[in-house]
């Protein structure tokens, strides 16, 4: 338990966090960096990107009230204070992809009718299985749902939009890269903290994984609603009208996929794979077994 306090202390938060990779931002981006004026101006581009944000938001607003409800259940001092940094965490999270919002033309006062609006339906019920669980006080369900399936969704999530957002949107990229530091951050503790409690209590393995599979289709079924609506081709197509050709940009690549290029199919393909191997893996560190959803 000593290395586990000295790793998951708020003073080690601090010291990487506040005051390391998110020193001298403003929305986790460097001040005075703007979302490109072609996406502000665009009405579909516009539009796509307050969808995908959207997605953002409801997505950490779960993970805050997962991360805060687990506070006052977590059976030792240690969890409960990275919880409290977890739940900071999310909360700025939620208010950067919100000031997103913003910036892209939604107005404060719509910002719940927005989100309501265009949040994911598989999305939201992927949440509600999670906040059933700390609803519960139910631990051990709880950090596995939390901290290993939503952040290790989230993690990939926010790697691969990363990578694509790089060149064309620098302000976006950067404020992705701290939320994929803090994500990092959150997968490590659930593997870290949850293992030992699986030991303790191997009767709980079954309900767990059956929430996992639970949760994991309703993940796959966000991204095939957003892969198969046909929104990203016509999105490239649209792109290639109004953006003219840049020569010598390296196209951006994603586990070797070229997301510049690549059909919906394989950019769905890579993500769900990606998201689910890194599930199997960390589960089987915890000492459970991976669970194979039904595909949407």
């Amino acid at each position: 338990m000593a290395d586990f306090l000295e790793g998951y202390s708020i003073q080690r938060w601090l010291e990487s966090c506040p005051q390391g990779y998110l020193a001298d931002t403003e929305f986790g981006h460097p001040p005075g960096e703007r979302e490109p004026e072609l996406l502000v101006k665009d009405p579909m581009l516009r539009e796509q990107a307050i969808s995908l944000t959207v997605q953002l938001v409801a997505g950490e607003r779960c993970a805050l009230a997962a991360s805060s409800g687990l506070i006052n259940c977590a059976p030792d001092e240690a969890s409960k204070r990275f919880l409290a940094t977890q739940t900071l965490d999310e909360a700025r999270h939620v208010e950067i992809f919100s000031q997103r919002l913003f910036d892209l033309g939604v107005k404060k006062a719509e910002l719940d009718d927005v989100v309501a609006q265009l949040a994911n339906p598989n999305l939201v019920r992927f949440a509600e299985i999670l906040l059933e669980k700390v609803d519960k006080r139910d631990f051990v369900a709880g950090v596995v749902g939390q901290n290993i399936v939503l952040e290790g969704m989230a993690f990939s999530v926010f790697e691969m939009l990363h990578e694509s957002m790089k060149v064309g949107n620098p302000k976006f990229a950067h404020t992705l890269a701290g939320t994929i530091a803090d994500e990092r951050r959150h997968v490590g503790f659930g593997e870290n903290r949850i293992g030992s409690l699986i030991i303790e209590h191997p009767e709980r393995k079954a309900d767990v994984q059956q929430m996992q599979k639970e949760m994991s289709y309703h993940m796959l079924a966000t991204f095939a609603d957003r892969f198969r609506s046909g929104v990203i081709d016509a999105q490239r197509e649209h792109l290639r009208e109004v953006v003219p050709d840049t020569p010598g940009v390296p196209a951006p690549e994603y586990h070797g996929v070229n997301l510049a290029e690549a059909s919906s199919e394989d950019l769905e393909n890579v993500l769900a794979n990606t998201v689910l191997g890194e599930f199997k893996t960390r589960l089987g560190r915890i000492g459970l077994e991976y669970q194979t959803p039904e595909q949407p």
